[in-house]
């Protein structure tokens, strides 16, 4: 296999379990079980009518206009097709609006947090825009939704807001540029809706759990279907929100992108969503963003990327649990258990044969020798670095190397599908060397 990239195959091989499941869980022409609890919960709150009335495929009448949504809603439109989307005939009538959005980034202004040394020199900027952005009927429908019923999502979208448009201005875009940069920031995330909430980014993209993976990793694709099929937003800000898990060298999802296949927004969008991911771990600091977003050469746009590092050195770390020297121990022991599983993935690809199995031991081998390659290039945990490195910064190494081999975990499973029970235990046994206890 090329280890450059990935062949035409293989990527529709990824695409395959993706895409199944987006169909499943964004098919318009029926109410979304998990989007509509969280808009009928929002309505014990804030006032959600009908905006239209609402019609079964067949023309039956489920619901009349201005009629205040309910838990009698959800009854009527249990396994009904619908003339129209439900998401067009809702309207939040004391919902998100820009002077809400102001108000929320000013309160988040106020506070002292890792994204301040980024922010407050733009402040004046992002609030004038953030009044400026147009909210469509149905982003502003579940935003309010988030808002009101997962109020740390919408905190998230608001910062992504921010940041996306703090970096759109440190690169020099015009105001529309800016505005489009804030507006992609704002609704990256509107696709977790229609997933359950318990799979969504803040629990299930730094766990193992193979089975949050699987939901996560639609709701790309499904908000781009959304701001598509539903709303008037430019074509530009839908495709980045489809992309902003994508990564440069293809290793991102749901599409498994390159480098020029991603926007230019979808790389700004990219290095804002991982660097707000970081922000939400147990130990937020710009430091630990920084390492993850250079950790692996050529994942994320340098110039977005040198934006946060050059930020993150303006900022105090906290002290470290662990010495350098336990931690490069603990490194090397890392490395040594890559090559080993590399090595492992080899062997077995001269005896499976299995499509399914052969694509997975692929991909493993891809993954873990870019890693390896990517980790050793990047100069950050060599030796002869060092002497020029903290304990600190040493730590974050540690944690995202982690997080990386949870991934090729989730990733290799994902690919496998269906197998076998005898490749399904070659695959476990594989897979082992990855599932790493954290706390050990």
């Amino acid at each position: 296999m090329d280890q450059g990239g990935r062949s035409s195959d293989e990527e529709a091989s990824l695409e395959a379990p993706v895409m199944n499941t987006t169909a499943r869980l964004a098919s318009f022409s029926t109410a979304n079980p998990h989007a509509l609890a969280t808009i009928l919960e929002a309505s014990e709150t804030k006032r959600i009518i009908a905006s239209r009335d609402i019609f079964d495929a067949s023309g039956i009448k489920l619901w009349a206009r201005s009629q205040a949504v309910s838990q009698e809603l959800q009854r009527k439109l249990l396994d009904r097709q619908l003339r129209q989307p439900l998401e067009s005939c809702l309207r939040a009538e004391d919902g998100v609006t820009p002077h809400t959005l102001v108000k929320t980034l000013q309160a988040q202004l106020d506070q002292d947090t890792p994204l301040s040394t980024i922010l407050l020199r733009h402040a004046d900027k992002l609030l004038r825009e953030a009044g400026q952005i147009p909210v469509h009927p149905v982003a502003q429908l579940l935003l309010t939704a988030s808002q009101a019923s997962r109020p740390e999502s919408f905190k998230h979208a608001v910062q992504a807001m921010a940041l996306n448009g703090a970096l759109m201005i440190e690169r020099g875009g015009s105001v529309h540029d800016l505005r489009l940069a804030m507006l992609c920031g704002l609704l990256h995330d509107l696709g977790e809706m229609y997933i359950a909430p318990e799979y969504g980014e803040m629990d299930a993209d730094r766990t193992l759990d193979f089975q949050n993976y699987q939901q996560l990793v639609v709701h790309p694709h499904i908000g781009y279907l959304l701001l598509t099929q539903l709303t008037d937003y430019p074509p530009v800000m839908a495709r980045a929100v489809a992309e902003h898990h994508e990564r440069l060298d293809g290793s991102g999802y749901p599409h498994s992108l390159h480098g020029p296949q991603v926007s230019p927004h979808g790389r700004l969008l990219a290095v804002t969503d991982a660097t707000l991911n970081v922000l939400r771990s147990q130990q937020p600091n710009l430091a630990r963003a920084s390492v993850a977003l250079r950790v692996v050469p050529g994942e994320f746009d340098l110039q977005c990327v040198g934006l946060i590092s050059k930020a993150a050195l303006t900022q105090k770390t906290p002290p470290t649990r662990l010495s350098s020297s336990a931690i490069q121990t603990r490194l090397d022991g890392l490395d040594t258990l890559m090559k080993k599983t590399q090595d492992h993935a080899s062997v077995l690809l001269t005896i499976a044969e299995a499509p399914a199995l052969k694509e997975a031991l692929n991909l493993a081998h891809h993954l873990l020798a870019r890693l390896r390659v990517g980790w050793n290039a990047s100069g950050l945990w060599s030796a002869d670095a060092m002497d020029a490195q903290d304990a600190v910064e040493l730590e974050a190494i540690e944690d995202e190397l982690l997080f990386r081999l949870r991934a090729i975990h989730r990733a290799i499973l994902l690919r496998a599908a269906k197998l076998s029970d005898t490749d399904t235990q070659r695959l476990s046994l594989l897979c082992e060397h990855l599932a790493i206890d954290e706390g050990a």
